[in-house]
């Protein structure tokens, strides 16, 4: 497969997101193509990647001062404490803003490497390597940037857009097939909210995508990054647009702050979970009609999906639940923000309900 160029334009930064198989070897010529030149550069390096390939890329780097930081990423590591830890190296070493930040690994690598960037001395330049499928479609597009705490996912951070994304198909040889299905997840949203035409081929070659078959899983990868490219585009700092991403993610979060994002949900799944969460309160509301929503139903049956939350919640669960709901970051009144379904590719950002309303809800889903 030839490599892919998609460049994205907002207001704050142009840069291009290049998609493709063994593109590390052209490393050093991409960063001197995009103006990216340093005199140091720090690489933060996922400990979820093998060795082998964080060592194949680092030997394609320009030869200069290349010093290496080791991220064990999980989601209880995706915290301030982490953002210091970068930041102190970046300041012993007496970096500069002309020099660079690498990140080489999934979402959380890069969603903490990318806020550090952004306020060492301002902003940094960073370069984003995304090795998982997730992090390919999704966290690697669009500048969000962050880390959670005790209060819960992603409330600390910041919009800052990448100098340059190099998405490389090879590294998802060496994921496990539950890391497969966390990026496809967030595929499935793309299509649900944007282009029902993507959703048919998902539910038409959706097996094939999870077992990485060509041409099929570079044109879900090319697609889901197109939609999120236009919408980024057209709303970098979540204004309005870009708030139909969230789509099923406020369920989403909560499951995940709720289970403390113990290992036993990771975020694809607790997405995938909220996808068919927010699509089946959009029928029960009539907002979507029952035949749209059974063709969701019917593609998370076909591929094995998660989508009971009986299966990892209890009924006491549901009281942690609403609280995580209520203190998501997009909720500005007393309410509960969500992105519903009107129909396959046409969602609807602009609802508010009320907590006894979402408390009915979760609680019939639970007793199932």
């Amino acid at each position: 497969m030839k490599a892919i160029k998609l460049q994205v334009t907002t207001a704050t930064q142009d840069y291009p997101i290049i998609i493709g198989k063994n593109i590390f070897n052209k490393l050093n010529r991409l960063l001197r193509e995009n103006s990216i030149s340093f005199n140091q550069c720090l690489v933060v390096l996922d400990t979820n990647i093998p060795k082998k390939i964080t060592n194949e890329i680092l030997n394609f780097l320009p030869k200069k001062k290349i010093i290496k930081h080791y991220f064990n990423a999980s989601e209880i590591n995706k915290k301030q404490k982490s953002v210091d830890r970068i930041l102190s190296i970046l300041l012993s070493k007496n970096f500069n803003r002309n020099d660079c930040l690498i990140s080489i690994g999934g979402g959380i690598t890069g969603d903490v490497s990318g806020f550090a960037a952004s306020i060492f001395k301002r902003g940094i330049k960073w370069v984003n390597i995304p090795s998982t499928l997730l992090a390919q479609v999704d966290s690697s597009i669009g500048g969000k940037t962050g880390v959670n705490n005790m209060y819960g996912k992603n409330l600390i951070g910041t919009f800052y857009q990448p100098n340059l994304v190099l998405s490389d198909i090879n590294f998802l040889k060496s994921l496990p097939k539950r890391e497969i299905i966390c990026g496809y997840g967030e595929i499935l949203k793309h299509s649900l909210i944007s282009d029902k035409r993507f959703f048919l081929f998902l539910d038409k070659v959706g097996s094939k995508i999870l077992e990485l078959k060509s041409p099929f899983i570079e044109k879900a990868i090319y697609k889901s990054c197109m939609i999120k490219k236009k919408v980024v585009e057209s709303d970098e700092k979540e204004t309005s647009l870009r708030k139909i991403l969230n789509f099923g993610h406020t369920f989403a979060h909560a499951y995940e702050a709720t289970l403390g994002y113990s290992k036993r949900l990771n975020h694809g799944e607790a997405v995938i979970l909220g996808l068919k969460t927010a699509t089946k309160f959009s029928q029960l509301n009539k907002i979507l009609s029952i035949k749209e929503y059974k063709l969701i139903e019917n593609h998370l049956i076909k591929l094995k999906l998660p989508r009971n939350i009986n299966k990892f919640f209890k009924k006491n669960d549901l009281k942690k639940i609403l609280l995580f709901m209520k203190k998501d970051k997009k909720n500005n009144t007393k309410k509960i923000n969500l992105v519903l379904l009107k129909r396959i590719g046409y969602p609807i950002y602009k609802l508010q309900f009320n907590e006894k309303i979402i408390n009915s809800f979760l609680k019939k889903e639970l007793d199932k």
